[in-house]
């Protein structure tokens, strides 16, 4: 006997049922508000002309009300506009792009490793195997005082890496943006490993002839995650201060953290980090509104530094001959999932459709209440952002959040080609990755981004920004001469 009905599971494909859920859960006010509205239209329609005029004469108003009305309007609209939060727009950006002086193609950096850990192959052996998984191109720079043998991280030579960085960096942002130094009114300088004194602010302020009333702040010892943590910063100077300009620098500063001992859990950073910066330039303006290419939406910072494991994940420290290098701990993904898990929890009600907070509040009390071991539903990003991008601090956090967040390869594009052509820049990257989009000519004006980033102690930040207006195809920038060559395919192994 033929089915009564056909077999829905494979007629029907589930995605647009789901997409007519999304629908119906968003509009839901719409779609209510649409039979109300056309039954008082036709309610209106039906009284004639001298019904409605004996309505309106049957309406008494004297002075006194009218003026009370008005007051209550104004002052409402004082307090809202008073209370509500300004608007942080991010004008532009510019990255530090290193000369080509400064690559250090495979070949050259284990030519390097050799003849530095003579002495022991096994070390020389572990880093080659890093690198030919690491997702690094032959394009990645370091500075000039590695590519000495051995190594020379002097002060002068690291104070001349920071003053490269920097200055490239805040004077393509002078360029790109028509800024003058004295119209700077807020300063803050990320760079988590080189804290010199006077401090890497004092050193712009003093390159530049920067206002003695300038309010500069020099972050230190925060990893990857600083450049978020300086913009939420930036963002709480501005809500404070109006009418300001705030320029936020971030970089890591190389030479004088190359690690020359036998450890692997410290020879790992060696494989990885890489030179660069950025400057950004953030206003409250209202000026400013129209010529910014992003405004600031939310930012929200997650820390797991009370749990002890945490904590040490990523830790500067000496080893058994003395040597200070960053010793990344095994447990370092697991303790990034736990973060970036926490961070997801906070953002998702701020970001997300109603309809996606509905699965995943529905899913969440079925399990509690009817099956613990219901199949837990991971919220749908894809729905609150058109881009990603997440910092490129290696091959496995890209694989990582690309599989918990189930994006796709083209969501992770812009952060892989940002570590194959640069490495892991620090705290830097994510302008690498928001350059590359731009560049790829696919930031379209509403499109919203999200910045994801990890740093020791242990922290997980992200910071929200919605495109203020269609960015034409920069003709400038870090990816100018190589963009056209990008996506490239990266294998699993490279072998050396």
């Amino acid at each position: 006997m033929p089915p009564i009905l056909p077999d829905f599971s494979s007629s029907v494909k589930l995605k647009y049922v789901k997409l007519g859920y999304q629908y119906l859960v968003n509009h839901i006010l719409t779609l209510m508000l649409i039979p109300v509205m056309a039954g008082i239209l036709i309610q209106v329609l039906r009284l004639g002309p001298e019904e409605i005029v004996n309505l309106w004469n049957s309406l008494h108003f004297d002075l006194v009300q009218i003026l009370c009305s008005c007051f209550f309007v104004i002052f409402i609209a004082t307090v809202y506009f008073m209370s509500k939060p300004r608007s942080i727009y991010l004008v532009d950006y510019a990255c530090y792009k290193p000369p080509v002086t400064c690559r250090v193609p495979f070949a050259t950096f284990m030519e390097h490793s050799r003849l530095i850990l003579n002495n022991n192959p096994k070390s020389v052996e572990f880093q080659m195997r890093i690198l030919e998984r690491s997702g690094l191109g032959e394009e990645t720079c370091l500075p000039p005082a590695i590519h000495y043998i051995p190594p020379a991280p002097t002060m002068e030579a690291s104070r001349g890496e920071a003053e490269v960085v920097i200055f490239s960096a805040m004077d393509s942002l002078f360029k790109k943006t028509g800024l003058k130094p004295k119209d700077i009114d807020i300063l803050i300088v990320n760079c988590s490993l080189f804290s010199p004194t006077p401090s890497l602010s004092a050193m712009v302020i003093n390159k530049y002839k920067l206002r003695s009333n300038i309010k500069s702040f020099n972050l230190s010892g925060m990893g990857c995650s600083a450049g978020l943590i300086s913009i939420d910063l930036a963002r709480d100077l501005l809500q404070v201060h109006p009418n300001s300009n705030a320029v936020v620098v971030s970089t890591e500063i190389i030479t004088p953290n190359y690690y020359k001992g036998n450890e692997r859990a410290m020879l790992l950073p060696n494989c990885l980090f890489r030179m660069g910066g950025a400057a950004i330039l953030l206003s409250n303006r209202g000026s400013e509104r129209w010529r910014a290419k992003y405004r600031l939406v939310h930012v929200v910072r997650t820390h797991k530094g009370a749990d002890d494991k945490a904590y040490r994940c990523v830790f500067e420290e000496e080893d058994k001959e003395g040597k200070v290098g960053i010793s990344l701990s095994k447990d370092l993904m697991a303790i990034a999932g736990e973060a970036l898990k926490s961070n997801i929890t906070t953002i998702g009600p701020l970001v997300l459709p109603t309809s996606e907070q509905l699965l995943f509040l529905l899913t969440l009390i079925g399990r509690k209440i009817f099956n613990p071991k219901w199949k837990p539903y991971i919220p749908d990003f894809k729905q609150a952002f058109e881009h990603f991008c997440i910092h490129a601090g290696g091959r496995a956090v890209i694989d990582e959040l690309q599989k918990n967040l189930q994006l796709s390869a083209e969501h992770v594009e812009a952060s892989r080609m940002t570590l194959h052509r640069f490495g892991n820049t620090s705290s830097s990257s994510l302008w690498y990755e928001m350059s590359y989009i731009e560049a790829k000519g696919r930031m379209k004006k509403g499109d919203r981004i999200w910045q994801i980033a990890f740093g020791s102690g242990f922290k997980c930040n992200s910071a929200v920004w919605k495109c203020n207006r269609t960015i034409k195809t920069p003709r400038d920038g870090p990816w100018m001469d190589c963009i056209d060559r990008y996506p490239v395919y990266i294998p699993e192994v490279v072998k050396l």
